[in-house]
Formats: C-alpha cells, structure tokens, sequence
C-alpha cells in the first residue's frame, strides 16, 4: 500500500507508465489480504471537472451579467453628474460614514472571523470577495424589489449615490453575518449561491418591511442582523453538518488567531455607532451615535463579568470578549434615533451582553447537540438574540413614542406617522406594525436559509472542514 502512494503521487518515475501502473496494481492486491474493505483505485483527473474551475466560470458569468445590468439600470446621482452642484452635499454629509462601515464590514467581520487558526486566510480572503460582491449585486436586487413594492417608484434607471453604497454595505454586511454560521463548511462555489440566494430574501424582507410595513429600524437589529443570523442557522441546519473530531479540534482558536480576531472585535466596537447612524436624518444621528456608544459601553461591561462569573475558574473567555461585547450594538440598532434615555440605552446594551455570554455558554451547545444546528462563529449570540432584543425595543419605543417627545419631527422618525399625512398612524399602530416586520423578518429568514441550504447540499461538499485547502499556501 506504500508503494502504491508513493506512486501515485510520483509525477517523474524511471519506470514506463505500463510497469507504473503494474506494480499499483501488485501493491494493492497485496494489501488485500490485510483490508479487504479497502479498494485502491488510481485517480482519474480527466474524469472530472475541478469545483474551482465550476466556480471561477459560474462567478465570470455573474461579473459579466452585473456588468450588463449596470450599464443599463443605473446612472450617477444627479450630484454625481458633471452638471451637478460644485459642493456635493452627499459627499460631505455621508462620506465619512460610508467609510467607516466599509472598515466594518472589511476589517471588522474579516479579522473577527480569523479565530479559526486553519481557516484564518479564508475568513479575510472570502469576507472581501463575498463582500465586494455583495455591494455589486445588492444594488441591482434592492432597486428592483424596492420598486415592484413601491408603486411611487419610478421604473427608471437606479441612481447611484453614497446613500446607495452605504445600504449596499449593509447588504453586506447581513450576508457576512450569515456567512458566519456555515463559516469553514461550505466551497466557494457554494458561498456563491448561498450569496445570490440570500440577497433575493434581503431584498423581499427588506422591502415589505420599509414600504409596505414602513417599519423603522435605524441599526438594521432586524433587516441585518437578526435575519442574517437566522438565515445562517437555517442554512447550517439544512447542510446538516456534523463537526468531526478532526474539523472540531480545528474549531479551536490559538493564542495568535485570538488576537488578530480581537483586532476585529475592537475596529467593530470603534466604528459601530456609526454604521448604527449612517443614515439617519438631521438631529437624530447624534442621538443615534450617544445610545449606540452607551449600549456597546454596557455589553462590553456587562460581557465581561458575566463570562468571569459563569466560568468554573472565574476566568474572562476570548470568545466572550470578541463577541459579547459588541451585543449592544445591534441590541440598540432599532430604537437607536428614538428618544429612549442615556439610561435605557445603558440598560439594554447590559441585557444584550449578559445574553450573549449565557448564548455562547449554553444555547450553542444545546443547538449544536440536540437540534444539529452547528454555528461556526456563534452568529445566534451576538447577531441573533441581540437582534430580537433590539427589534423589541423598536417595538416598545415605538407603543410609547408620543407627540410631545418628538414635536412636528415625529414624521421624521415613524414616516407613517407624519401629521401631516391624510391618515397617520397611531403609536399603538406603529408598533403593531413593528411586531409584524419582526415576524416578517423570522418568517423568511428561517424558511429562505433552509431552502438554500438544502441547495448548496446538492453542490459538491468542501473536503476538508475549518481548512484553507483554497489557498495556495507555498506561493
């Protein structure tokens, strides 16, 4: 049997191919009488087509559609266009955000997602090309599905805007988010459609819930976080994968992969007020940016006593630290330009960090073990409970939002409650309709995630679990 990988492995031997393929054939028949279970056959390489190969036309193909789309479906903004103002208001208003998000999604989910010390040039690596690829297509699908729902938007040409590029941020975003649960399990090729499969979901959900539902949720607790996570569970569900004693051991991180994630963790704590505010209209973003930061204050405190005092040895867990910190910040997402206090901020920012510590200590196993919902990086504890607690404060802001905290601004925070509309919701209406996106959101999430999962299942499985085995590691 040694004979016989050496040999196939040998690409020069001073024997010919016939005496080659003679002594293959002697070394597993000798071999036989030990294992007899075991068939040894030689690789045909010309039998098959290589998954990468599969991969790079199916996403050349992509490019090359994008490409047609956007040469005629979009324009520049009207500010863009030569003819446009000599100050461009969007540059000054939005640019400095834009990045800042962009750091987010690039630097932040990228490095976080490298505590997989055999996975760690994957998670940089496919966090930008999933990245980049999802600002392209989100572009294109958001346009489309926002105006099959809206019947006040023109069948034009999309503008493009910095507004634009934040949102297709977020896409992103809530995408990498998913891409988290099923992190290490899944080929490129299966990214890809799980990519394309997710961003149509995005989109539905997206659009019934800002215009039809006209459901307020600034920090994307809903939209982004909770429906990528449970997207992802969804979609690990449905791949059925079930961690090897090999691929667990590669599951663990190392005292270096822990800190380059910690890299990640802190550059998403900076930044997260603003990918919270990016967006929001005039005095509201500062109030956006102060319950953003007093949030991710609580969780990061609240995270770090609550792993010392659930740990057998008092100790604080990286794991924890990384990702429960940062609870609050999605926590907080959906009532982050409501008025709800320095305090409540605080509060629920504390909330969301404690739950986050008891989801990684308790709720991921159970998952893992009873139901078979294997979450690579936790996505549940820091993007999925979070992200519910967040859309149940949008919920509750919203039943007790009055006229007199917000004055004639109140159409500026719930558009459907504008005064000086013909019918303007009630508060109490505002967070019915708040409930139903949350619904929406679950709804879709779950049953999209595993439909696609059940698709990527048919596409050629990754070989090597939690391994870079798509990088040339010699180069």
């Amino acid at each position: 049997m040694i004979w016989a990988n050496f040999l196939r492995k040998s690409t020069i031997h001073p024997l010919g191919d016939l005496a080659k393929s003679l002594l293959i054939v002697m070394a597993t028949t000798s071999s036989s009488s030990q294992a007899p279970h075991i068939e040894a056959k030689p690789p045909s390489p010309s039998s098959t087509i290589k998954p990468s190969r599969t991969f790079v036309l199916a996403t050349l193909v992509l490019e090359v559609a994008l490409c047609f789309f956007y040469g005629f479906f979009t324009d520049y903004d009207q500010e863009a266009l030569p003819t446009g103002a000599t100050t461009n208001e969007n540059v000054r208003q939005f640019y400095g955000t834009f990045q800042d998000v962009h750091v987010m999604i690039f630097i932040g989910f990228g490095f976080l997602m490298t505590f997989l010390h055999a996975y760690s040039w994957s998670s940089l690596g496919y966090t930008m090309f999933l990245g980049a690829l999802a600002i392209q297509t989100s572009i294109l699908i958001n346009g489309f599905f926002h105006r099959v729902f809206d019947d006040d938007e023109p069948w034009e040409a999309i503008d493009l805007s910095i507004e634009k590029l934040i949102t297709g941020d977020f896409a992103a975003g809530a995408v990498l988010v998913a891409f988290g649960a099923v992190l290490g399990k899944t080929t490129p090729l299966q990214m890809l459609v799980m990519l394309l499969c997710f961003l149509v979901f995005y989109a539905v959900n997206e659009s019934l819930g800002v215009v039809v539902y006209e459901a307020v949720d600034m920090g994307g607790s809903m939209f982004v976080h909770a429906f990528g996570a449970y997207f992802g569970l969804a979609a690990s569900w449905a791949l059925g994968y079930i961690p090897s004693e090999r691929s667990s051991e590669k599951e663990k991180a190392t005292y270096f992969s822990d800190i380059t994630a910690t890299i990640g963790t802190v550059f998403l704590w900076m930044f997260w007020p603003s990918f919270n505010g990016a967006l929001a209209p005039g005095n509201s973003q500062e109030r956006v940016i102060i319950n953003t930061l007093l949030a991710l204050t609580g969780s990061c405190i609240t995270a770090i006593l609550a792993s010392m005092w659930l740990s057998k040895q008092g100790k604080i867990s990286m794991v924890h630290f990384q990702n429960a910190t940062l609870a609050g910040g999605v926590a907080v997402g959906s009532s982050a330009d409501l008025v709800i206090g320095p305090h409540g901020a605080l509060v629920v920012g504390a909330i969301a960090g404690i739950l986050s510590v008891i989801g990684y200590t308790y709720i991921s196993p159970w998952l893992d073990h009873r139901l078979s919902i294997h979450d690579t990086c936790g996505v549940h504890n820091l993007h999925g409970m979070p992200g519910l607690v967040g859309g149940l404060g949008g919920i509750i802001s919203a039943a007790t939002a009055g006229n007199s905290a917000y004055g004639d601004a109140i159409g500026d925070i719930f558009p459907a409650r504008d005064q000086s509309s013909s019918d303007p919701r009630s508060a109490s209406s505002q967070a019915l309709f708040q409930l139903a996106a949350l619904g929406t959101t679950l709804g879709i999430a779950i049953l999209g995630g595993y439909l696609t999962g059940r698709l990527m299942r048919r596409l050629p499985t990754k070989k090597t679990p939690m391994e870079d085995e798509e990088w040339d590691k010699e180069a």
